[in-house]
């Protein structure tokens, strides 16, 4: 298992991202896209480059991918094992043993006994994606409560690219909110089923004595139908926080998930979330055996991941489907030195996209990746979904009629959601890599 201590710290090595990568609904113009490769002398200059079309070949590797997938789902008969318990396979994959009654409070816990909370690095560009997250933190803010979930949610395996623990780990974002907190009156409170989690999390030095405001974790799961979790009552959240955790539910449980994060929130409170959007690199590189539903499999290590439309997200939360002007499809090109299977930790560089003419097939071939890449700036481009132009996006049934155990909508309305497409290049092994990413703001109704 790699051990990230002897990583490079790559916010040493990449030129910060100051920008959002989506822009709010009504704002005409976002406010980045002005990396444009016009002398290729400068293309050392930066590590990105603005409005980059996706590769040629995309959809013909999306469509050979998906198909073999579907000629090889997982076995009906082993469909039950991963969706009715899915606790148990942390422990199963680990430590080589199989306990039928495990509750799913353990879900996580095996993954954070075997593992620090030393291999995650803080989400630092969340002041850039969510700037009301940095607000709340200001001296005259005013009391704003602000709820994690799923605080310590993993990224397995452990072996990927450093990278993957941008958006990963024990309370990696309410650390970076705390540590620069100056508003005494912030209260944070982060939720994980984990209870090993739980504890990496109040194990942190900021926890233990943060500088400003206070901060509290406790085991909860966002599915749970006995409601909020302790210290929390009905209307009193400002911001919920949501990364990478709806990717790791059943459809079935976005019902609940819903009703609870909407029952918590002040009218007005706010949503923000981040997620895996469809045919991102990761989905297309599943082998035979891991697809459970249309865009929901089965990861090596026997836990689950769905991979959004924008339509779904949007009907989610707001029960219709978003307008034209509400969606934004970003699109980066990023420059890398070298990548192995996506779990070599390298320092990034940057390679002229002239050099790079091999498609994402000889990637897929490396086997199954389950982490983002390095992230740095984004553009712009129209789009309404995170399918290709000539595919009709599936869109799936649960988000298509009321949602089991939730209420009625309208919920939420949308404030901001887009989609977040980054083009990796390696010219040392004529690779690109796609991959693409949810992001969005939903607001309470009031």
């Amino acid at each position: 298992m790699e051990n990230t201590s002897s990583v490079p710290d790559i916010y040493s090595a990449v030129a910060p991202k100051s920008t959002s990568s989506v822009h709010n609904i009504g704002v005409e113009k976002p406010p980045f896209g002005s990396r444009f490769l016009t002398d290729e002398s400068e293309v050392w200059s930066q590590n990105a480059w603005d409005h980059v079309p996706p590769p040629d070949d995309q959809e013909k590797t999306i469509a050979a991918s998906l198909s073999k997938q579907r000629l090889a789902p997982v076995p009906d008969n082993d469909k039950p094992k991963y969706n009715d318990k899915p606790a148990r396979h942390w422990f199963d994959l680990r430590l080589g043993y199989f306990k039928p009654d495990l509750t799913q409070i353990y879900r996580r816990d095996n993954f954070y006994k075997m593992n620090s909370s030393n291999f995650f690095r803080n989400r630092k560009w969340l002041h850039n994606e969510f700037p009301e997250l940095v607000e709340s933190t200001q001296p005259e803010a005013g009391p704003v409560t602000v709820v994690e979930i799923g605080c310590g949610e993993p990224y397995p395996p452990l072996t990927r690219r450093l990278v993957l623990s941008k958006f990963k780990g024990a309370g990696n974002s309410v650390f970076p909110l705390l540590a620069a907190n100056k508003n005494p009156d912030l209260r944070i409170c982060a939720y994980d089923y984990s209870n090993h989690a739980v504890k990496l999390v109040q194990n942190n030095p900021l926890y233990l004595s943060p500088p400003a405001g206070s901060l509290q974790a406790a085991v909860w799961d966002l599915t749970s139908p006995e409601g909020l979790p302790t210290g929390i009552e009905s209307g009193t959240v400002d911001i919920v926080i949501l990364v990478f955790v709806f990717s790791a539910l059943h459809p079935d449980e976005w019902g609940r998930a819903i009703a609870n994060i909407h029952q918590m929130l002040k009218p007005g409170g706010l949503v923000v979330m981040r997620d895996y959007g469809r045919h991102d690199l990761t989905q297309l590189r599943f082998k035979g055996g891991r697809l459970l539903d249309e865009n929901f499999y089965i990861r090596g290590d026997k836990t689950r991941v769905y991979f959004f439309e924008l339509d779904e997200l949007a009907l989610l939360f707001t029960g219709h489907r978003p307008l034209t002007g509400q969606i934004t499809d970003r699109t980066t090109e990023e420059l890398e030195e070298d990548v192995v299977q996506l779990s070599g930790a390298s320092s990034p560089a940057q390679v002229s996209r002239e050099t790079s003419q091999t498609p994402l097939e000889q990637l897929m071939k490396e086997g199954p990746s389950e982490g983002p890449a390095i992230s740095s700036s984004s553009s712009s481009s129209s789009s309404s979904a995170a399918g290709t132009a000539a595919t009709k996006p599936i869109i799936h049934p649960n988000v298509l009629k009321p949602l089991a155990d939730c209420p009625a909508h309208p919920l939420f309305t949308i404030e901001q959601l887009g989609v977040d497409r980054r083009l990796l290049v390696n010219r040392k092994r004529q690779l690109k890599m796609y991959r693409v990413w949810m992001q969005g703001k939903f607001r309470k109704v009031s």
